[in-house]
Formats: C-alpha cells, structure tokens, sequence
C-alpha cells in the first residue's frame, strides 16, 4: 500500500516532440522559400524574408530541444528519487508471475485470513499494474525525447548550411540593387571631417546634416502613428535598458539587445540611412532617420549594407550581427544543458528625437523574452 501511495500522476508525453515537429516543418517550409528566393523579381525582400523563416524555425529548434532535454532529465532524476520504489515493485512483480495463484491466497489463520487476503489482491492488483503501465510509459517518453535530440543533428546541419546561402545571396543581392531612391548624397570628406571630430555620439549626430553634398530632399514630418508598438530590428532579448549601468560603469541613453550570431537586423520604418560604418568605439554604427528629427542609433554590427542616402523601405535589410553560427553538435549540447546562453552578440540602440535622446521603450514593443 506504501509502493501504491508514493505513485505519481503522468505528465502528458510529446510536447517537446510537437515543438520540433513544427520547428522541423517550419525549417522546411524556409528551404522552399529560399529555392524560390533565388528567381524572384525583388531578391533582397525574397531573401530578406527567406533569413527572418530561418531564423525563427532554428530558434524554435532549440527551444523544442531544450523542452526535450530538460524533460528527459527530469524523467531520469524521478526515476533516481524513486528508485527504492521502483525496486519494491519488480520484487513484487517477480514474486507474484514465480507463485501459482492459488497458493498466493493461502494464509496461515486459515479460511478466513485466505478471504482476506484474497481481498486485497483484487484490490492491489490494479493498482500494481496502473503503476507499472505508467513507468513503462514513462520510459517510452524518455527514449522518445532522446530520439527528438538525435533526430535533430540533421535538421540542424541543413537549416545551417540553408540559412548561411541565403546570406550570402542576400550580400550579393543587396549589392546589385539599383532601384531605391536616394534623398540626398553624402560628401566622403564631409564625413571623415565629421568623423574625426565628433567625440560623442550626440556630437555625430547633430553633425550628420552637414555631411551632405548638394540639395537634400525633405524628409517625412510625419511621426510614426506605431509609436510604442515597433518590432525590434533584430530577433533578441532585451539584455539592458536605457539608463542602466553596464560592468564597465558606463551608463547610456540606450538599450542593449542579446542576439544570436549572424542575426539579421532590419529596418522598424521607412527610413533613410544618414550614415553607415565605423564610429568611435561602437564598432560598426547605422543611423536611421524615418522622420524629420527622428533618429534610430544601430551599433556594434559585423556587416552593414546600403548607402548613405538611400531611402530604404520597411524591413529592408541594413546588416549582420558578428560571431559564428555554432555546430549543430554544440547546440544540442547547450539544449541538453538546459542553457539559454546563445546570444553572444549585443546591438546598441538608440532613439534621438529632436537631438534629445528618447527611450526606446517608449517606441518599441520591448519586453525581458523578447524574441
């Protein structure tokens, strides 16, 4: 009765296997669409699009390894915790299939004590076998969910490769574009001139209308109508937000975005790019302006890609986050570790009205998860 006592109800089984399902159906679904990517009219929207599938199809990938990886565990460590129980029952089982049933229900006080114990066999025994039914359950669950991560080394190996293509025909498709129209043009000693002396970002900015070569078309007056509800220009999670201190002691007008290696950034508006490169000591720095007097800061980018002067539509791509995409092998390592720690790379943003800067949480929809 002790044995029946300590029995535990069954977690529904599959979920983590429904997640990768539908992770490896999305992964998929990102390969057509890069086949077809590749003759489309407007290759860097096809592509651009084809990146933003595989991006999420590989992060539902391993959020569905790392439900399998911690669930495996926790049935291995109940398994651990109730191994005394577990041993109590096979001892039981054993000795019930070695007796005759007849001989099971004889008990020394005679008839009545054999009554008795008859009684609480037929009792016990669907007890005993709800219990056994639910560890043989239990061990299906855990082969499946190591069957998910072993299955998923493959899928991985070929989102991988099928994500770092388009890339590379996004690079080339972006530089064989011709056909976005321009505002203004940007005059190379202007910028350097600029460049050199700004010792501050706000400086830079507030310099960055005097870099222009000839007239300048107006820009939109127009505020946002989203205000408060743009997406992020990268998928990542909200690392720290404007007005904290860092390790370093600096504190910044800005917050400050963990993404995964290679990550594609975005534009949130219609914008133009009033400039794009190296500044200061914020590493590779694109400076949006969908408004006139609205600035967005993009920094610490691997690769940037337009002209300064472009007009860009919504949710062109202006560059690639820094690092290298991890081997498969390491990211079912960091899913069996129940780790989250994938986003080794960090962009800054900031958001200038008006040459003051603004949170950006007052115009983007931020949260802690933020995907």
């Amino acid at each position: 009765m002790a044995l029946i006592a300590l029995a535990t109800p069954l977690r529904a089984a599959g979920d983590a296997a429904e997640l990768a399902q539908a992770a490896a159906s999305e992964l998929a679904a990102a390969h057509d669409r890069l086949e077809r990517a590749e003759g489309a009219s407007d290759r860097v929207a096809a592509l651009t699009a084809t990146i933003a599938a595989y991006e999420k199809g590989l992060a539902a990938m391993r959020e569905s390894l790392r439900a399998a990886a911690l669930r495996e565990a926790r049935i291995r460590a109940e398994f651990e915790a109730q191994r005394d129980e577990i041993a109590a029952l096979l001892g039981t089982l054993q000795t019930l299939s070695r007796e005759p049933a007849p001989v099971l229900m004889l008990h020394p006080d005679g008839p009545i004590g054999t009554a008795r114990s008859g009684m609480l066999m037929a009792e016990a025994t669907p007890a005993l076998n709800a219990r056994v039914v639910e560890l043989r359950e239990r061990l299906m669950e855990a082969r499946q969910m190591r069957a998910v991560q072993e299955a998923a080394a493959d899928q991985l190996a070929q989102a991988l490769s099928g994500v770092q293509q388009a890339r590379t025909a996004l690079s080339q498709a972006v530089a064989e574009r011709t056909d976005l129209p321009r505002r203004f043009t940007a005059d190379p000693i202007k910028t350097q001139i600029l460049m050199a002396t700004a010792e501050t970002l706000r400086a830079f900015a507030e310099g960055l209308p005097e870099i222009t070569d000839g007239p300048e078309d107006p820009a939109p007056q127009d505020i946002p109508a989203l205000k408060g509800e743009l997406a992020l220009p990268v998928q990542g999670t909200l690392l720290r937000r404007a007005g904290e201190t860092d390790a370093a002691g600096i504190t910044r007008p800005g917050i400050v975005l963990a993404t995964r290696p290679r990550a594609l950034v975005t534009t949130p508006l219609p914008a133009t790019i009033r400039y794009l490169g190296p500044l200061l000591d914020y590493g590779n720095v694109i400076v949006l302006e969908p408004a006139s007097g609205l600035l967005f800061v993009l920094a610490g980018l691997d690769i940037v890609y337009g002209e300064m002067g472009e007009v860009l539509p919504q949710g062109a791509p202006i560059g690639l986050m820094g690092g290298e995409d991890p081997e498969p092998g390491a990211i079912l390592t960091q899913a069996q570790r129940g780790s989250g720690q994938d986003r080794s790379e960090t962009l800054y943003m900031e958001v200038r009205e008006g040459g003051t800067p603004q949170d950006p949480e007052t115009w983007f929809a931020v949260t802690k998860d933020t995907q």
